[in-house]
């Protein structure tokens, strides 16, 4: 069995519902949700001039591989009505694969763990309650360290310790 970390996000519409059903779409689709964070609020990482994204990291259980994950959860954002088309737009669901097992992955479409998580505080936040003492498997870093280390000036506010 796979223990995959994804990263979800929202700042369009009702954002607590967007991540309530991203999660129920990722247990539908890819396997048991073991775990989840709470949700943090945050400002947006990259465009400033849109409204402040809910977010949170979930732990799931699965089977399918790597490849199959993404090519999943690139359905489910387009189901829930993500459209890409500018960079760091506003979105009603964003979902990243922030780790798969300590692989290790570097594909055209995949990079696994997710390249920019050590920069984002309002990743490392989330994760840091979930699996503090975890090593990233590139940084060899744990998730406490690397949240200590990071030069990110975003404000990442929790806002319930219920989950989605």
């Amino acid at each position: 069995m796979n223990r995959i970390c994804l990263s979800l996000g929202s700042n369009v519409g009702d954002r607590v519902q967007h991540l309530k059903n991203a999660a129920a779409e990722i247990h539908k689709e890819l396997g048991l949700v073991a775990a989840q964070s709470s949700v943090y609020e945050t400002e947006p990482w990259g465009n400033s001039r849109q409204e402040n994204f809910l977010n949170q990291v979930i732990l799931i259980e699965s089977s399918l591989l790597a490849d199959e994950v993404m090519y999943r959860i690139l359905m489910i954002e387009e189901k829930m009505g993500r459209r890409r088309t500018v960079k760091w737009e506003p979105r009603i669901i964003d979902i990243d694969i922030l780790f798969f097992n300590d692989e290790i992955i570097s594909k055209e479409n995949l990079r696994v763990p997710h390249p920019s998580l050590h920069d984002r505080k309002f990743v490392l936040t989330p994760l840091a309650e979930l699996i503090p003492e975890y090593i990233h498997p590139v940084l060899k870093k744990s998730i406490l360290a690397l949240l200590s280390d990071v030069n990110d000036p975003l404000e990442v506010k929790k806002v319930s310790t219920q989950t989605a």
